[in-house]
């Protein structure tokens, strides 16, 4: 899912710096990822950590491009300092590719660690609820009791259960009954350490799903 974060502080109308950050799957940096200032055709590229710096006036338009990803655009409002993007991978298994040999993303271990499908991929129609589909799609994943097992079974005592997350919003493991396969436009699961930005509740991997809306 796209998600953006403006953070902003008053300053004078006027040429300031911005600084910002491009990342992928909320917590993976992009390398080299394009913004440009639409008013001033300024082009600067994200560094090894995902950071820039580029100079805009009140009610510029920033665009954001990387191999592999959907491009996105950012406004800036007259008190905006600080950009965060988080851009969404093109469907298919060959733009993972792309972003791995153009070294787009910096930590590979991180993007192979995690497991993508999306409907462009496998019918979801067919099974008739997300435990399924979840069940059937993703290889080492269990389901038992109504929650998602990613890492294993951790003790008797502990929750196993991995954190879901829906349109970017955590919710309970029983509010996946509600949503068809059908309504469903992608499934991650983040199986190792880049789960760390979920905090301790995504000690136990986590399942990032985002459904269809709009023109979707």
């Amino acid at each position: 899912m796209v998600s953006m974060l403006l953070v902003t502080s008053l300053t004078q109308a006027q040429e300031r710096l911005i600084s910002g950050i491009v990342t992928t799957f909320d917590s993976i940096a992009l390398v080299d990822a394009e913004i440009e200032n639409r008013s001033t055709k300024e082009i600067v590229y994200s560094d090894s950590l995902g950071r820039f710096q580029i100079m805009s006036e009140p009610g510029d338009k920033l665009r954001f491009k990387a191999q592999g990803f959907f491009n996105e655009k950012a406004k800036l409002e007259e008190n905006t300092k600080y950009v965060a993007v988080n851009l969404r991978m093109k469907p298919g298994p060959k733009n993972r590719e792309y972003a791995i040999g153009y070294a787009t993303v910096s930590d590979r271990d991180k993007l192979n660690a995690l497991s993508s499908m999306n409907n462009e991929d496998a019918d979801f129609s067919q099974y008739s609820n997300i435990y399924d589909l979840i069940k059937g799609r993703f290889a080492g994943v269990q389901v038992k009791n109504g929650e998602i097992i990613i890492r294993g079974v951790n003790s008797i005592n502990s929750s196993s259960a991995a954190l879901i997350v829906v349109d970017g919003v955590p919710v309970d493991g029983s509010a996946l009954n509600s949503i068809p396969p059908v309504q469903v436009k992608s499934i991650n699961v983040i199986k190792d350490g880049s789960a760390a930005i979920y905090g301790a509740r995504g000690g136990n991997g986590v399942v990032i799903i985002e459904t269809r809306r709009g023109n979707d």
